[in-house]
């Protein structure tokens, strides 16, 4: 068995006709292991024909035992059912659509304003530097008595 597959139960079959439902998974994949839940999502309703129902080509098997996962993984993958190919592997864990905080920036959270931003005297923009060159009072005073046309001496 390969690494990081151990303790996985639940197998993705992928590539199924629209004339498959649970019973036909149930029937071909029964024969290798104890099924505990066979899934067929459904694929978004055509507004024309509300009684449709049609599956979204994939499904989901869940066993007893990862052993039996396994063989199923083994024996079905690249086989035919119903004149289609099959794809069968590990099922994974849905990747949810939003990152866990949204779609905020990392300096939008206090936890990392506490811990990276720096007040303004010591942040390096123009008042920072302005307080390097003189001593506070002393820099306003230079601004403030600074003709535009003096020329220094």
């Amino acid at each position: 068995m390969e690494e990081g597959t151990k303790g996985k139960k639940t197998i993705f079959i992928g590539g199924i006709g629209d004339d498959v439902d649970e019973t036909v998974i149930y029937e071909h994949f029964a024969a290798f292991g104890d099924i505990i839940e066979v899934q067929l999502p459904p694929a978004p309703a055509n507004p024309s024909k509300p009684t449709e129902l049609k599956h979204r080509g994939f499904a989901f098997v869940t066993y007893s035992s990862p052993a039996d996962a396994q063989d199923a993984i083994d024996n079905m993958d690249l086989n035919e059912l119903r004149g289609r190919v099959l794809k069968v592997n590990q099922a994974k864990p849905m990747k949810s659509l939003q990152p866990p905080d949204g779609n905020r920036a990392i300096w939008e959270s206090e936890e990392w304003l506490q811990e990276f931003a720096k007040p303004l005297a010591q942040s390096g923009g123009v008042q920072g530097r302005t307080a390097q060159r003189a001593p506070s009072g002393e820099a306003e005073e230079q601004a403030n008595n600074e003709e535009p046309d003096a020329m220094e001496e």
